[in-house]
């Protein structure tokens, strides 16, 4: 569970990750609007590559996926399409993918998902010791073994990341 002393309300991903026994520890660091990746990262002492951003993304029908991506990479939405059988993968509006998520974009986590939505993640994320990712609010991260994305969400790896 978590080992932090301050306390953090809970979140739809918080519940979802105790309900499942998984363990995690929490990481509050104060949110600069478009600051991203780096900003949290900077703040945390963490590297960036080890920050997962939480992207929701819809293809060609405008069906919702997940797509978990390293805090210094872009998605090719290209390659990601071909590797899951679409025709054409697209970010989704923030309006949307808060409609689709129950999450603020800049606090959107793959955890506590407000409907379920196919989660597809950077293969290499998964070789990490430890990935910090959103735990479900704006300026909150939570550090987990990345194993846990496929255990919990059974996502499927892909080769989809683009170094920025």
């Amino acid at each position: 569970m978590s080992s932090k002393q301050k306390h953090i309300s809970e979140t739809p991903a918080t519940q979802f990750l105790r309900k499942h026994g998984a363990a995690f520890s929490e990481h509050p660091y104060t949110y600069v609007e478009h600051g991203g990746t780096g900003e949290s990262a900077r703040q945390l002492g963490v590297e960036e590559h080890h920050v997962v951003k939480t992207l929701v993304m819809e293809d060609e029908q405008a069906k919702p996926l997940i797509v978990l991506m390293h805090g210094d990479c872009s998605v090719s939405t290209k390659n990601l399409a071909r590797q899951t059988g679409r025709k054409s993968i697209q970010p989704c509006k923030p309006e949307v993918a808060q409609r689709h998520s129950g999450f603020l974009v800049g606090g959107t986590s793959p955890f506590g998902l407000r409907k379920a939505m196919p989660v597809y993640v950077e293969a290499s994320v998964l070789a990490l010791e430890r990935i910090y990712l959103n735990g479900g609010k704006r300026g909150y991260l939570v550090g987990i073994a990345p194993a846990l994305l496929t255990q919990l969400l059974n996502a499927t790896p892909v080769h989809c990341a683009l170094d920025d």
